[in-house]
């Protein structure tokens, strides 16, 4: 019986070792090819928090970007797909208002090209609204899910005034950093011309940068 029960558990180590081995092994080499160097770079990194993560992570693509929640959980299970590629198709469809499925079936049918050629075919080219849209798209995701991320010179641009200051906000980030459900630490979070809050949940330092006095003095 004990030599059994040995058996068993060596059998299902193995199993979840090997499930362990799949996840990561569908990322080695992975080159989503965006045409964004920077898209690029943070995809890989939402690939890791994916794989870590991965409730917060679908939690996201259906609340947020209307995917199914079907649809998510088979791409990153059966069929394998790394969680950057699920994001990026579901971020595109949501942009261009076709359900995620539709840019799904598009990648398969021509996944040799990347992610660069697959958004141009959807009418997302290069330096185009949508294509900002989609980039600046990164960021509320990371804020929501409490995650630093690095913003390069465009979109430092966009959000001069993202991670200032540290967030008081209440709530748990899944990687332990503090945030607000659905803001995080985010854009804006604190104080603006008063004592009072602005953008965000959380009393952090904002566009007025502290507690300072501003125009009034009551929270706003």
């Amino acid at each position: 019986m004990l030599h059994r029960n040995f058996l068993q558990g060596a059998a299902l180590a193995l199993a979840l070792a090997g499930a362990a081995g799949a996840a990561h092994a569908q990322t080695i080499g992975w080159n989503p090819r965006s045409g964004d160097i920077w898209i690029d770079t943070t995809l890989g990194d939402m690939n890791r928090y994916g794989e870590r993560y991965r409730d917060p992570f679908v939690d996201e693509l259906v609340r947020y970007h209307g995917a199914p929640r079907d649809l998510v959980v088979e791409l990153l299970g059966p069929r394998r797909w790394a969680p950057g590629d699920v994001y990026m198709a579901c971020s595109i469809a949501s942009i261009i208002g076709r359900p995620c499925r539709y840019v799904v079936d598009a990648y398969d049918r021509d996944r040799g090209q990347g992610w660069g050629n697959i958004a141009k075919q959807m009418g997302i080219k290069p330096g185009s609204p949508e294509f900002h849209r989609l980039k600046q798209g990164f960021v509320p995701v990371y804020d929501r899910w409490s995650r630093p991320i690095v913003l390069d010179t465009e979109l430092q641009r966009a959000y001069p005034n993202h991670g200032n200051g540290k967030s008081k906000s209440k709530g748990k980030g899944y990687e332990g950093y503090q945030g607000d459900d659905d803001h995080g630490n985010g854009h804006g979070n604190g104080n603006s011309h008063g004592n009072g809050n602005s953008h965000g949940g959380g009393n952090g330092n904002g566009h007025g940068g502290g507690n300072g006095k501003g125009h009034g003095k009551g929270k706003g």
